[in-house]
């Protein structure tokens, strides 16, 4: 993590923050390979179409509120969009990520820190949230150095604490699917969304909103909450469905 971390600063420090995430590949390879990590284990398995479903509903539901609040606000501005410009680049963000998350971010957190902490004895919790932490701390330099995505000061707090967030929900995904390829899905759609419509860093997108502290996704109050409900919801349906995986085991072996 500290290497991630550090090599991830240093490409930011040097003005390549559009290709800080790709070093998380090689990495991941080594790792993999020193630790002699099944493939199952960190995660490159397809799922069940319920788990894309879920995956894509995320993002989607998530977003779609957070866009109806701030219309009920006031907050949107559609007069200078193109919807057909949006559209494009929607598709390309969405696509690209998913390609490139599943051998970077979710490759790396959700994959290879996953399966290494499940061989050092945490449990499905702890891998949840070790791993949450780590992909927030992971972004600290893009947000606080002089990158396309940094930040005004006061709303880099709310960001680290949604992209924890945000971390634990692609991490309940991983822990229902057992897959990477799930939450690449997932991370890509909300990629596309929330950069293409609500904008990143200090630029301004689609929805034309321009109060994000308040009403963007990732560094807004409304964002938080929302992800906060759904990582919530995902939460106690996971543990539901654990429960019932451990008495249907303790039915069958008295």
């Amino acid at each position: 993590m500290l290497a991630a971390i550090a090599v991830t600063t240093a490409m930011d420090a040097s003005g390549l923050s559009a290709l800080s995430a790709l070093p998380l590949c090689p990495l991941m390879g080594l790792l993999w390979y020193l630790e002699r990590l099944p493939r199952q284990s960190v995660g490159l398995t397809w799922g069940r179409p319920a788990h894309y479903l879920a995956a894509v509903a995320y993002p989607l539901v998530v977003l779609a509120i957070v866009a109806l609040v701030a219309k009920a606000a006031g907050a949107v501005d559609l007069s200078r969009t193109d919807w057909r410009k949006a559209g494009l680049n929607l598709a390309l963000v969405s696509i690209s990520t998913i390609l490139v998350a599943i051998v970077t971010e979710e490759g790396f957190f959700r994959g290879w820190l996953w399966a290494s902490l499940e061989r050092g004895g945490l449990g499905a919790a702890g891998r949840i949230i070790g791993s949450s932490i780590a992909f927030s701390l992971w972004h600290l330099s893009a947000v606080t150095l002089e990158t396309e995505f940094d930040l005004p000061r006061a709303q880099v707090p709310v960001f680290m604490v949604n992209a924890a967030v945000i971390g634990a929900v692609w991490g309940l995904l991983r822990a229902l699917s057992g897959s990477v390829v799930v939450t690449s899905v997932s991370h890509g759609v909300w990629n596309g969304l929330a950069y293409v419509l609500f904008g990143f860093g200090t630029k301004i997108g689609a929805l034309g909103i321009r109060n994000t502290a308040v009403f963007g996704p990732e560094v807004g109050i409304v964002g938080l909450a929302m992800n906060a409900v759904f990582a919530l919801a995902l939460w106690r349906g996971w543990r539901a469905r654990a429960e019932r995986g451990y008495h249907a085991l303790a039915s069958n072996h008295p």
